[in-house]
């Protein structure tokens, strides 16, 4: 859906810092820790873009109701460092009437650090218009708005048993099938908090059926490890009794190399 140009933008190797790191500070450390919500206010509609930088990040630590409808016009400005303040100070600050405008500024918007901010921001928002985009995101983005995208989806447990229902299928293939061992750790803890809200169904049993798999065959060991803390979070019987099985297993194998040595 995006093009490899997106990766000089944004570099998964990178990128798990905070993107606002990338914006200067305020002015020194007390003010970002206190800025003034009403001088932000009053900034963030300023023509000058860096006033606006300013103001938006301020609003990244604030929360205001106030600010919602500028941050809001401010998520199209022309300047992606202003857009990507904008987004994540619209996820410090969510509110329902953020939704369609931040879908619509991730269906449009080139730069993949705004469409990061965007995805934790719907995320933030709960709200069931937000699944087709994270579904999308954690599908087809670049790799690090898929790793945001599975954290996201996992903030659909409060939003209704429909939309957690069709929050497991993706997550289930991006555990098996990202190529990033990044993203398949947080499909498998957002799985992990959606079974919470399952009943023991044939979904719910995919969904252990995929943390099984990744736990005793994915190639990387953080990955494993977090299907198996999901597992263990759950307190799955079926998933107990594999995960005991196989340390039991890695066990008598590493005692027989030991002895073999």
């Amino acid at each position: 859906m995006y093009s490899d140009d997106d990766l000089t933008v944004l570099d998964i190797d990178v990128d798990l810092a905070n993107p606002l790191d990338q914006i200067p500070a305020i002015e020194d450390e007390s003010e970002v820790q206190k800025p003034n919500p009403d001088l932000m206010l009053a900034i963030l509609d300023s023509q000058d873009v860096q006033q606006r930088m300013m103001a938006t990040r301020a609003f990244c630590e604030l929360q205001d109701d106030r600010a919602i409808p500028h941050l809001i016009r401010l998520l199209s400005d022309a300047c992606p460092l202003v857009r990507v303040s904008a987004a994540y100070a619209l996820g410090r600050n969510p509110s329902k009437d953020a939704v369609e405008p931040l879908v619509k500024q991730y269906d449009e918007d080139w730069n993949g650090y705004v469409r990061k901010g965007v995805v934790w921001a719907l995320g933030n928002c709960r709200d069931r218009r937000s699944l087709p985009t994270l579904i999308t995101a954690v599908r087809t983005d670049i790799p690090a708005v898929r790793l945001w995208a599975a954290s996201a989806l996992a903030q659909m447990t409060s939003v209704g048993y429909d939309v957690v229902v069709a929050a497991v299928a993706p997550l289930i293939e991006a555990l098996r099938q990202d190529p990033v061992a990044a993203i398949r750790s947080n499909a498998a803890w957002a799985l992990g908090q959606l079974c919470r809200e399952l009943p023991s169904n044939v979904i719910y049993a995919t969904a252990i059926d995929a943390l099984i798999e990744s736990f005793a065959e994915d190639s990387d060991v953080g990955v494993r490890e977090d299907a198996k803390s999901a597992m263990l979070k759950l307190g799955d019987i079926r998933g107990l009794q594999v995960i005991e099985e196989l340390e039991q297993e890695g066990l008598l194998w590493e005692h027989g190399k030991e002895s073999w040595d």
